[in-house]
């Protein structure tokens, strides 16, 4: 129980094992002291600190709505308030901007693009444990960013496809992406080699890319990046059981853009290639498990990055939604 935090339901949750997801919480009205202004909120965050964490960890993904948060830097202080340590950007696709502190856009690539599931960071090896994020501006419509469990696409696809996820378990997944020299707006994975590696120096690119485990390979107004072989299935300690910790719906249906053909940016960790059939009932999976809920202004959603994928609808703008990546 919780003196500040309110359970309530919206109707877009769903029920895991008696669960919501996700997990809504609003400000308590029985409270002794109501977090209406920010100073409050931050300050009842640092003393629920224990109650939100497992909260978190029992269901994967927390919504707080109705709380005093209105911009970048407001929830800036709600992202410092929980006391996660910053994960820098680094190794990431996605075109973003630092807006205040450890605030930084979600991905920027057009409207009418819909991003896949991912865990986030998932084609690197150092990825973040949770990630927020903040709708400083509804959408116009649509935008919504949906949720899904991972251990239940796990679950799912190995029932339907139990040799095709052997094969996944014992190779991994290669990754192949090829960056510009400057960020793409215009794309979902258009962010340059510049601000991938936060480096204008070649060599310097090339330790950095050293450092994530992944090859660089120069072309003339380009470079190619190799990633792996990476696991495509982890093993969640925390809650003993497997997810499905891989970009790979993702980049065989999304990584296309002038450089990229999506099918060539994702096989087996043996090089063969994927099979298409099978990629796109995972894609199925994953809509049939998620939940989409539309957005308020307002609203901050904490992701455990272990537990839940995350992806966007299109949207008719306007739309604002800021992100904080945690260690």
């Amino acid at each position: 129980m919780s003196e500040t935090f309110l359970e309530f339901q919206i109707p877009h949750q769903k029920l895991f094992n008696g669960i919501q997801f996700p997990l809504v919480l609003s400000p308590n009205p029985k409270s002794q002291t109501p977090p209406s202004s920010l100073s409050l909120f931050t300050k009842a965050i640092k003393t629920e600190k224990t109650f939100l964490d497992s909260v978190l960890h029992k269901s994967g993904a927390v919504l707080l709505r109705g709380f005093p948060v209105n911009t970048a830097s407001e929830f800036n202080d709600v992202v410092e308030a929980f006391g996660f340590e910053e994960l820098p950007y680094v190794g990431g696709a996605a075109p973003r901007t630092n807006v205040v502190g450890r605030v930084f856009t979600a991905n920027e690539s057009p409207p009418d693009q819909k991003i896949p599931f991912h865990h986030e960071m998932a084609q690197v090896p150092t990825f973040p444990s949770k990630l927020f994020f903040f709708c400083e501006v509804e959408p116009g419509s649509g935008g919504e960013t949906p949720i899904v469990l991972s251990h239940l696409v796990y679950e799912k696809v190995k029932e339907r496809h139990p040799e095709f996820v052997e094969r996944l378990e014992e190779h991994g997944l290669l990754y192949t992406r090829v960056l510009g020299e400057d960020d793409d707006p215009s794309s979902p994975i258009g962010r340059g080699w510049k601000s991938t590696f936060l480096t204008n120096d070649k060599s310097v690119a090339e330790e950095r890319a050293a450092n994530l485990g992944m090859k660089l390979e120069w072309l003339e107004d380009s470079v190619k990046t190799i990633m792996g072989p990476i696991p495509a299935i982890k093993f969640d300690k925390t809650r003993q059981r497997k997810i499905w910790f891989n970009s790979m719906v993702a980049a065989y249906t999304g990584w296309e853009d002038a450089r990229n053909d999506p099918v060539k940016a994702v096989t087996f960790g043996d090089g063969k290639p994927l099979p298409a059939d099978i990629i796109y009932d995972c894609l199925n999976i994953l809509e049939e498990e998620s939940v989409a809920f539309p957005w308020q202004k307002g609203d901050v959603l904490l992701l455990d990055n272990w537990a839940v994928l995350h992806a966007r609808r299109s949207f008719n703008p306007p739309r604002r939604i800021l992100a904080s990546l945690c260690k």
